[in-house]
């Protein structure tokens, strides 16, 4: 679709921006390239566009949010000074109106006939996203064929929620441009959402259906949010009575799951992928949801050891939403960080600092609930200080029973003497402090 038919689909009384830039340009660009003011004349006769992109205002869903849409036909969607000034001043006019922003990008890169002024589009355009980025309003990029160049990475890459059209190219290299050897999935919307890069793949004619829902959920807001109240799944019977009978009703395969809480607690939920680092974990679910009426961001671990990808998701997802004023739910869920060789390499150790720090400097309510194994600091990483609760199917070790042995080099028929002197029990957990108070059983 051209931009302004995609704009159409998605947007129901779009109104376009007038440019707010005064003065003349040279006819043939900053660099007197032969022929250039004939191509943008031909462009324009083309498409109907005035320009590589097309800039204004209008609802999408319940909302409204400020569109900026490439138009491909218009000499490639690519980026000269002109287009520079109507991305930034769409930036601009968000941040007057309050609103967010959607880019729907098309573009092959910088534009050759303007050299180095069309270049420097770049920084500006980077400059403007991130002022948009401290005054609090969220940027959805949706990469379309092809997104290669400065735009993916001035425009998509630094977006907070990054969707993707199947098929679609994206590469900081454009095909012409780099190795002819080189292609293949990494070039992809598909490569990119495998390396943790897109949140979402997402085909042209599903936007109209999506984008509403998404834009409802990331509306801006100013009030500080009050704490989320977790909801449990009734769970009947007493709390465990013994650390090793802890342990055991903790791994238990039919005890609920993250996906079970999740789906009891939120009538509708937008999945966020990716450490936009090259890699994601599908052991750490990361969104934001609808509760009650009200957004609720939320990071769940799923049972398994999570990867440094997986720990910087939940670190992106926890300062977009102290930036969007959004409270946040934790689910713990882990026997314990991956400590393999791979891990190690990935960068576990900063990788988990890194939550620690996202969650320490967090302005909004925090609340964590752990509805399994709480193994160690790869658990610990996504709690809320002072503000976490536990399920009778759950535990939380400084170290597992059967790493504890091995450490003190105890046999494994000690491994439940072990489990009952760590003190992990969920009622232990509240009596030591660590916990507000079991799930599931009455207020203690």
């Amino acid at each position: 679709m051209g931009a302004r038919e995609l704009i159409t689909a998605v947007c129901a009384d779009f109104t376009e921006f007038a440019p707010r830039r005064t003065g003349t340009r040279p006819v043939d660009g900053p660099l007197g390239w032969d022929g250039y003011g004939e191509q943008r004349r031909r462009a324009a006769e083309r498409t109907g566009a005035a320009e590589s992109v097309l800039c204004g205002h209008g609802a999408v869903g319940s909302g409204r949010a400020v569109l900026v849409a490439f138009e491909f036909g218009f000499l490639g969607g690519s980026v000269g000074e002109e287009t520079g000034a109507r991305v930034v001043d769409a930036f601009d006019r968000a941040r007057e109106l309050r609103l967010p922003v959607v880019s729907l990008v098309a573009s092959g890169g910088s534009r050759m006939q303007e050299g180095i002024r069309a270049l420097a589009q770049l920084q500006t355009i980077a400059r403007a996203c991130a002022r948009t980025r401290r005054a609090g309003l969220p940027h959805v990029a949706v990469l379309r064929d092809p997104t290669t160049g400065g735009m993916w990475a001035a425009l998509g890459a630094g977006a907070d929620v990054v969707l993707a059209v199947p098929g679609a190219e994206v590469a900081f290299g454009g095909s012409r441009v780099r190795p002819a050897a080189e292609s293949g999935a990494a070039f992809t919307a598909a490569g990119k959402f495998a390396a943790g890069q897109v949140d979402r793949l997402v085909a042209e004619d599903e936007l109209p259906a999506v984008l509403p829902g998404l834009v409802d959920l990331l509306q801006p807001r100013r009030a500080v949010p009050e704490p989320v109240a977790a909801a449990v799944p009734p769970r009947p019977g007493p709390a465990p009575g013994s650390g090793w009978a802890a342990v055991r009703r903790a791994r238990a395969a039919e005890r609920p799951r993250a996906t079970d809480y999740l789906d009891r607690f939120f009538t509708g939920r937008f999945a966020l992928s990716g450490d936009r680092a090259g890699g994601a974990d599908p052991g750490m679910l990361c969104g934001i949801g609808e509760h009650e009426g009200r957004p609720v961001a939320y990071a769940a671990q799923t049972g398994t050891a999570n990867t440094p990808a997986g720990f910087r998701t939940a670190a992106r997802l926890v300062r977009l939403a102290d930036r969007l004023r959004l409270p946040v739910l934790t689910l713990v869920d882990t026997p314990g960080a991956a400590n393999g060789a791979a891990a190690e390499l990935a960068g576990a150790g900063p990788a988990i600092g890194e939550l620690f720090t996202a969650v320490a400097e967090a302005r909004v309510p925090i609340t964590t609930l752990v509805i399994g194994e709480g193994g160690s600091g790869g658990a610990l990483a996504l709690a809320a200080p002072g503000s976490t609760w536990i399920t009778a199917d759950a535990y939380f070790a400084v170290i597992a029973p059967e790493s504890a042995a091995s450490i003190l080099k105890r046999p494994p028929e000690q491994v439940p003497e072990l489990a009952e002197s760590l003190r992990l029990r969920p009622q232990d957990v509240v009596d030591l402090g660590f916990a507000r108070g079991v799930l599931g059983e009455p207020p203690r």
